[in-house]
């Protein structure tokens, strides 16, 4: 860690030395919230230090070597919380257009407690940058912000667990009955590999916790759209386009058509969006295509909108404009959509009384979707739990060169709230 984060770290606050008794004796009913929020202002430091640390490993969803080397850094760092730790291969793979032969691993933790209480911790190990960008955009502080590739965008969110797992072992806090931590390293390119095991891990879950960045202001997001993708492919013939055009058959003519008739299909009322975003045709001017591509990116609220548009699509491509053309289309739902559920509106009530009393702080909660998706909608996908995403430190600039940052005055409420959430739902639960 830099000299310049040292020194402003000096002046934190020690444990006190009641609160030193308390944990030496295990008398944890006895600790006050003030003195859980002095052992949290100590593990500033040490939060810094596993930050700096993970964004020190590129780890670009594609780069293997870099997403195998932090997911072996971040079991270590687990099994020092007392958590059992494996690192879990992806095998069942989700393939979409862009997904790669072979995805990252995942590291899954589990802690076993003495109460009854499920709880699901997830983040992600991965970035959007490659390798290589490091040298030029390191670690570094100014000010209250923290900048890093990858460190809103989820390595604050990595080490957000890593150190509320390590409060509570200080805290000598076992009142829970599991908490399963599950980080994955493909959430850049659609989760293809781990979807699967989200989804069945969160299926008997009480709460699964998302630590993705909480946006400038801390907000928690109790939903968030599902995103799909639609791929039109057609097929004619090439001809001389000066000499026999009539002998060709005009895949751009055909494509055209057809996203003409398909344009129409967003609704409003529904939140459906579907948009033809991409498209291609030809390489050589006086030659007719025989071959023409487009793209839509779809979002919708519910499951139900992208079966029903994937149907609605199927059907209208057969109607064509060149009889003797081939028109296929492919439809990848890419994330489902999160819905808020009544748990989880309670639980980011919960939430909004700790920020309220502990720190006289503001939080909003975000009950409609508003466009981004997440991987805490498969942990939704099969299961009532309540979910709360956006755990994680404030920040911005999330996949921007040399812009991306969190806050460090974020640190201590945000461990200080997950600490606290998973020991009031314990608790609640005995």
């Amino acid at each position: 860690m830099s000299n310049k984060i040292q020194y402003q770290l000096k002046k934190l606050p020690l444990i006190s030395c009641a609160l030193l008794s308390c944990l030496a004796f295990g008398q944890v009913h006895a600790v006050s919230n003030d003195q859980v929020k002095h052992l949290v202002e100590s593990e500033k430091k040490n939060y810094l230090n596993t930050l700096e640390a993970l964004v020190n490993i590129e780890s670009g969803s594609k780069d293997l070597v870099g997403v195998n080397k932090i997911a072996k850094y971040v079991a270590e760092q687990l099994k020092m919380t007392g958590a059992e730790v494996s690192i879990v291969e992806a095998k069942d793979i989700y393939r979409m257009d862009d997904t790669p032969q072979q995805t990252g691993p995942m590291v899954k933790a589990v802690l076993k407690g003495k109460g009854s209480s499920k709880i699901m911790l997830i983040a992600h190990m991965d970035t959007v940058y490659l390798t290589g960008m490091l040298k030029d955009q390191p670690f570094k502080m100014e000010g209250d912000k923290v900048f890093g590739l990858g460190i809103l965008d989820d390595k604050q969110g990595v080490a957000a667990i890593i150190h509320t797992l390590d409060l509570l072992k200080k805290l000598n806090y076992q009142d829970y009955g599991t908490i399963t931590i599950l980080l994955n390293s493909d959430e850049e390119i659609s989760s293809p590999g781990s979807r699967k095991l989200i989804t069945e891990t969160a299926q008997d879950q009480d709460v699964v916790l998302s630590f993705e960045g909480g946006g400038k202001d801390g907000s928690l997001r109790l939903a968030t759209s599902g995103i799909g993708a639609a791929y039109l492919e057609v097929h004619g013939k090439s001809a001389h386009a000066g000499v026999k055009p009539e002998a060709g058959i005009n895949a751009l003519t055909e494509l055209s058509h057809q996203i003409l008739q398909l344009q129409d299909l967003s609704n409003l009322k529904t939140g459906l969006k579907l948009n033809w975003t991409v498209a291609s045709a030809g390489k050589v001017r006086n030659v007719i295509p025989d071959l023409a591509t487009a793209q839509a990116d779809v979002r919708a609220l519910q499951v139900k909108d992208f079966q029903q548009v994937e149907r609605v699509l199927q059907q209208r491509i057969k109607r064509k404009k060149l009889a003797d053309s081939e028109v296929k289309l492919k439809f990848e739902m890419r994330r489902p959509p999160l819905m808020a559920n009544p748990q989880a509106k309670k639980l980011a009530e919960q939430a909004q009384l700790i920020y309220k009393n502990d720190f006289n702080l503001p939080m909003k909660v975000l009950t409609e979707a508003t466009g981004g998706g997440t991987d805490a909608a498969f942990a939704g996908l099969n299961s009532k739990a309540a979910i709360l995403e956006g755990m994680g430190l404030s920040g911005d600039g999330a996949h921007s060169n040399n812009a991306e940052y969190i806050l460090v005055e974020s640190i201590v409420p945000r461990l200080y709230l997950a600490t606290k959430l998973i020991m009031d739902l314990s608790t609640a639960q005995k």
